[in-house]
């Protein structure tokens, strides 16, 4: 039986290593075994189901995941960490098999190393890069069926974000690209290692098809960024740079049956690959 790490063991373990959390890094090791056995309950992995645990720290939630059978590829960025991850598993029962430790930068992995290939993310990831990850990971790896990810409160709430809602933004579209996204409750400071400042908060989601399959994503993404660079102007302004001009921006919103003088908090992620379409047809319309 796998026996999770305690607020004693974690220090003890850091001690040991010469490790000291930094800020660079983002590190806040969980010490909490119920909070532990929490993260992986509401992950609600399957039996088949191959994890990709990115950040696994000091091995707190890599244990949680190995104690409830799962098989894990864990992606540490920290080679100190990474070396000692292995050793720590074995030490408190976790099967040795199940457990592939990379030392590498989850924004840089690509699907070709992680073999057999992940089909969940479940992970608690620092702020300073949880999107950029969360993101990366969905292009880069098509398997990833569903996952939970634990992140600063404002992060969850962006990315969990519907239109409309003054924290809907680039990383609420970005995601509801790929996924549909779900909060799946808060975490208090208390539970972490040195303790942070700010609550955490878990999200969920699961992979579904793209709003449109004939607009590549890249068109789709570059829209959104431009649409959210000036959050008070109206798309016709704020897609001037974009489409070559406010009347050509015009133009493609209202080939894409979007009206010109709304802006981009109010459209939802079918819209924006609307106006990407509009924008590929309306270039390529004889004169």
């Amino acid at each position: 039986m796998t026996e999770l790490l305690g607020p004693a063991e974690i220090r003890a373990l850091a001690g040991r290593l010469g490790v000291v959390p930094t800020k660079r890094l983002g590190q806040n090791f969980v010490h909490d075994p119920n909070t532990v056995r929490r993260i992986v309950a509401a992950a609600d992995l399957a039996p088949d189901d191959v994890v990709l645990e990115v950040g696994p720290g000091l091995g707190s939630l890599t244990l949680g995941l190995l104690a409830a059978g799962a098989r894990v590829h864990a992606v540490e960025i920290d080679p100190v960490l990474a070396g000692a991850l292995a050793e720590t598993a074995a030490q408190h029962g976790a099967s040795a098999g199940a457990l592939t430790v990379h030392t590498a930068d989850a924004l840089r992995i690509t699907a070709a190393e992680l073999d057999p290939a992940p089909t969940a993310l479940v992970a608690n990831l620092p702020y300073n890069v949880a999107v950029p990850v969360v993101l990366n990971l969905l292009a880069e790896l098509p398997t990833l069926r569903h996952g939970l990810v634990m992140v600063q409160k404002e992060v969850a709430d962006r990315l969990i974000a519907g239109p409309g809602g003054k924290v809907y933004g680039i990383p609420s579209v970005k995601l509801a690209w790929y996924a549909a996204a779900r909060s799946a409750g808060r975490v208090p400071p208390s539970v972490f290692w040195p303790v942070p400042n700010v609550d955490s908060g878990l999200v969920g989601f699961t992979r579904r098809e793209p709003p449109r399959a004939d607009v590549p994503r890249a068109d789709v993404f570059r829209v959104v960024d431009a649409a959210f660079a000036q959050r008070r102007k109206t798309l016709r302004a704020a897609l001037a740079g974009w489409a070559g001009g406010a009347d050509r921006a015009a133009q493609v919103l209202v080939a894409a049956g979007v009206d010109p003088g709304a802006r981009g908090e109010a459209l939802g992620v079918g819209a924006f690959a609307d106006i990407a379409a509009a924008a590929n047809v309306t270039s390529t319309a004889p004169e």
